[in-house]
């Protein structure tokens, strides 16, 4: 695919970033996008590898030979139809995925893979630009109804899926707008908000009605729905964080990341906080517990807010700054990695637990001990970190149970997510489907796109009785 001797010929250069000091003054993206030119020369070296790994890496089943081929021929539109054969959002995963593809990737074997998530963001920016993206609404209505609890990409596409097939599809969200995770979760400096917005015009276009501010277990009966509606789908995510059950837990100053992290999205597009208490890093300094990308959304927020120092703990040890290829490729390597919230000042320290937080009334310090290699306390390496603010960003451990699952009675599995298998989506209820975090349990947003396409293939088959729908 594209020049046969590309990969041999060109350089791998991938997008580049505003200066650190720069971005860190705003909340909007930072990413400086290559030329035409350049994306077509980096798309040239795509191999003709006769297995395409990279399809290993995708779990939505990207066509990346083939678009990379349509951009090195300049044939953008062919591109962006092929991309959106399989990707609902592209401009989403073009910007927040970790490309998974890029490390199953042949060239990778080498460490100078494809740049397939700049091209992908780039057909997908281009098929807006260029108006290539419009709304397609079904050519006959199928008189069933479906109902959809949670717009995040779970949600919205299997919502746009099953629009597309006829179904008349109501998507119930509990915040003001829709996009879940997307709007409200994800920092605007990583994807700003008009990328979901200009979705759901389409999608209301399309036939999907959303219904926000209406929250499924408390404003409305999850079994008026199940009554009301031919089907519903559970795409609600994984809200249920860890906690850190360590003595001064207790204190002021000690929040969830996701408390935190969808204050600012909310500042940054007008919307009122509510009757909640505004918190802020700026002028503090900042513990993030936690080492994932929920901690480096942390990091990149508080430093925009003005935070005067922010440490990164994490209690796993530190990755190797380089993985064994013959042990993992293609499959997604653990290793050193630092984000672009990491690189703009963060101190980060790995095999640290913590004891206590200290503090008279408020935060003052954290108590922590150094682990060893079996990840057990290394007597006399106890140490404290001043603090003002502390993050837990430790990860999610299954749906929030109280209200819609409750009321529901709906089978769960052994994690606490709700259970169906990934093959037909149905619950232990006939009517009821589950998809995305949910199901799964926390992921990436290209699993919750994959599994939303694949339910809405499932409920297609279980309302009509056969699909066209692509799973």
């Amino acid at each position: 695919m594209g020049k046969v001797t590309g990969f041999l010929e060109i350089e791998r250069e991938d997008r580049s970033y505003q200066p650190a000091a720069d971005r860190v003054r705003h909340f909007k993206e930072f990413v400086i996008d290559p030329s035409d030119a350049d994306l077509k020369k980096q798309a040239a070296r795509c191999m003709d590898c006769g297995i395409p790994y990279c399809h290993t890496g995708c779990p939505i089943n990207n066509q990346i030979p083939d678009w990379n081929d349509l951009v090195y021929h300049s044939d953008w539109q062919e591109a962006a139809q092929n991309l959106h054969s399989t990707n609902n959002f592209p401009e989403v995963t073009g910007r927040i995925c970790p490309a998974p593809c890029e490390a199953a990737c042949t060239l990778n074997i080498i460490d100078e893979p494809v740049t397939i998530k700049s091209i992908e963001r780039a057909i997908a920016d281009r098929a807006f630009d260029e108006g290539w993206v419009v709304p397609q609404p079904p050519e006959r209505k199928t008189g069933k109804r479906v109902a959809i609890v949670g717009s995040g990409p779970a949600g919205i596409s299997a919502a746009q899926q099953l629009a597309r097939a006829g179904h008349d599809v109501h998507v119930f969200e509990k915040h003001a707008h829709p996009g879940g995770l997307l709007r409200y979760g994800i920092p605007d400096f990583k994807m700003e908000k008009f990328i979901i917005e200009r979705r759901v015009t389409q999608m209301e276009a399309e036939g999907v009605t959303f219904h926000c501010n209406v929250e499924v277990g408390k404003d409305v009966d999850i079994r008026d729905l199940e009554r009301k509606y031919d089907a519903v789908l559970l795409a609600g995510g994984s809200e249920h964080p860890r906690d850190l059950p360590v003595p001064g837990r207790e204190l002021d100053g000690v929040h969830f990341a996701m408390t935190f992290l969808p204050q600012q999205n909310r500042r940054v597009s007008g919307e009122p906080l509510g009757d909640v208490e505004s918190i802020t890093a700026e002028g503090k300094r900042v513990v993030v517990i936690g080492g994932g990308d929920t901690g480096s959304d942390c990091i990149g927020t508080s430093f925009r807010q003005g935070a005067t120092a922010v440490t990164q703990l994490e209690i796993m040890p530190e990755p190797p700054a380089q993985e064994n290829k013959a042990l993992t490729w293609p499959h997604w390597p653990l290793k050193f990695r630092t984000s672009s919230s990491q690189a703009e000042g963060a101190v980060r320290d790995f095999s640290v637990a913590t004891n206590r937080i200290l503090g008279d009334g408020k935060v003052e310090q954290l108590e922590c001990v150094r682990l060893d290699e079996q990840m057990k306390p290394i007597e006399g390496s106890e140490f404290t970190i001043p603090a003002d603010l502390v993050f837990l960003a430790m990860g999610f451990l299954h749906p929030v149970h109280e209200g819609m699952i409750e009321d529901l009675k709906v089978e769960l599995d052994q994690r606490g997510n709700v259970k169906a298998n990934d093959v037909d989506y149905q619950t232990s209820r006939s009517k009821i489907f589950a998809a995305g975090d949910m199901r799964r349990g926390q992921s990436l947003v290209v699993w919750a796109i994959r599994e939303g396409r694949q339910a809405a293939h499932s409920i297609d088959k279980f309302l009509m009785g056969s699909t066209t729908l692509p799973r």
